[in-house]
């Protein structure tokens, strides 16, 4: 199918890494120029770097998006290197594990920055030309805002913001004709839940336990499906869908885990 994505510069924050460089990579296989936006510049162009030796297009901006000023700095530079905005996908956080007992003040305030408050900046400062290009936008969630998790507080409560938020600019939007979904995410093995599953003593033991519970292939989601999904959605193929919380991930949330 084509997705009609050809030469759309489409920011992807975190889109060095997991589940972002899957979306950053699907896209520029579209044919699409994603824009890769996340503090660490070197992972940035390790992207960049592996779309343009595959023949596709993309660029990178260094930027700390828990920072105001970088937010906006970064949109205005893509704006200054190609003169419009097409897509949004915001994607970067992290689950850090700042609970109900376990965090303060502090760090439940830096966990909103690092995993909500940034998806409104930047939506926030790409807004205009979107307007003009009548753009898309898809934010990435997770589970943890409808199932809970345990000791994770703060990216619970990002994430239940993220879903608020997607239902609120799709109907804020809906005169520009800027369409809003949101992918929630279950379980999808990336370079981060590989660390995390790394931390029990028996590895495999505790994979196997998750993977039992997931009932479509009993397996993870993979990055590559969760792109599949963000490219449809930022795509014209999917022109009358907006304000949907669509979740890839096998059945996780919805089935019941005993089939």
């Amino acid at each position: 199918m084509d997705l009609g994505l050809l030469n759309k510069v489409i920011i992807v924050t975190g889109g060095a890494k997991g589940i972002g460089e899957g979306i950053s990579m699907k896209l520029a296989k579209e044919g699409a120029i994603p824009v890769i936006v996340g503090r660490n510049k070197e992972d940035n162009f390790v992207v960049v770097n592996k779309i343009k030796s595959h023949g596709g297009k993309s660029f990178q901006v260094e930027a700390e998006l828990t920072s105001n000023d970088e937010c906006k700095k970064a949109v205005n530079y893509i704006i200054a290197e190609f003169g419009r905005i097409e897509g949004l996908v915001n994607n970067a956080g992290v689950n850090d594990g700042i609970g109900l007992a376990s965090g303060d003040y502090e760090s439940f305030v830096a966990s909103l920055h690092k995993n909500l408050i940034h998806y409104f900046l930047m939506a926030h400062y790409a807004l205009a030309e979107l307007i003009k290009s009548k753009g898309a936008i898809v934010n990435i969630g997770s589970k943890t805002a409808e199932t809970g998790q345990g000791n994770t507080s703060a990216y619970a409560a990002s994430n239940g913001g993220r879903n608020a938020l997607t239902r609120e600019w799709a109907v804020e939007l809906l005169p520009y004709n800027i369409r809003v979904n949101s992918v929630i995410v279950s379980e999808c093995y990336t370079p981060l839940y590989d660390s995390w599953i790394k931390t029990f003593t028996d590895p495999e033991g505790k994979l196997k336990s998750i993977t039992t519970k997931i009932p479509l292939g009993k397996r993870m989601t993979s990055a590559e499906e969760i792109a599949n999904m963000v490219s449809f959605l930022l795509s014209d193929c999917s022109s009358h869908t907006t304000g949907q919380l669509i979740h890839v991930d096998g059945g996780y949330v919805h089935l019941d885990r005993n089939l």
